[in-house]
């Protein structure tokens, strides 16, 4: 038995890197599912790669009323979600000193505000006992110069994770974030920095981690599947660190 059978899935930020590998290892496994994304075309794109189990939708969870359309479709198209994975996000770095407002803003309004809010529109929907997967990162327990603001996000996510599970435990709706590791996607691309800063990265994790090398999408997908399905029924409140061993040694 395939295991997300006939569970619905919303997966935000769907339509590339690790949350379109992510959709397309729950429709293997069973599920439906919505993705969501700002490019239309883009959307376009993935729902017709991975088949007739998925739905789209425009939504920048940036914007409260684009989750309302998210909740509203999401009740029409599955009338309730078993799976959110609130994976939305970006990641830019620079200099203390040029930080602005709306650098700063961008980051926190995607990566915190944004990822609170899909939880909480969505939440009348969650049935009792699914699964919130919250993307965190690896670097939420790290620090690296020019990362100030990106690693903060994602220590508050980290840190949802722990707060959501305990307001919802009395529902059974489990909350844990997953954490990548360095995986090349085009989001490193939309960071920032330039080429040879991030090869230089790339190197450096790679001999700073124990299986010598960086990630790959459907690696974080298996994990992703792992916590979307009842294997993980007693897995709560927990940061899965996806990351072949970087943050641990």
């Amino acid at each position: 038995m395939q295991r997300l059978q006939d569970k619905a899935a919303i997966i935000t930020g769907g339509t590339t890197g690790l949350g379109f590998e992510t959709a397309r290892r729950f429709v293997a496994e069973g599920a439906r599912v919505i993705i969501t994304g700002t490019s239309e075309e883009r959307l376009k794109a993935a729902a017709a790669d991975l088949g007739s189990d998925v739905h789209w939708l425009v939504a920048d969870v940036r914007r409260s009323g684009d989750l309302d359309r998210l909740a509203a479709f999401a009740g029409e198209t599955f009338g309730s979600v078993d799976v959110v994975f609130a994976n939305a996000g970006v990641g830019k770095f620079a200099p203390l000193e040029a930080v602005d407002e709306a650098f700063f803003d961008e980051q926190f309004d995607t990566n915190v505000k944004g990822l609170f809010f899909t939880v909480q529109k969505l939440l009348p929907l969650i049935a009792n006992g699914s699964s919130i997967i919250l993307n965190a990162s690896a670097v939420n327990a790290k620090g690296v110069a020019t990362g100030s603001v990106y690693f903060a996000t994602k220590a508050a996510v980290r840190s949802l994770a722990r707060t959501l599970a305990a307001e919802l435990g009395p529902r059974s709706i489990r909350v844990n974030a997953l954490s990548p590791g360095y995986v090349p996607t085009k989001f490193f691309a939309r960071t920032g920095l330039p080429d040879e800063v991030r090869q230089g990265f790339e190197t450096m994790i790679e001999t700073g981690t124990p299986l010598g090398r960086v990630g790959r999408p459907d690696e974080i997908a298996s994990a992703a599947v792992f916590l979307a399905s009842d294997e993980s029924s007693y897995v709560n409140a927990v940061d899965l660190v996806v990351d072949g061993g970087w943050m641990n040694i």
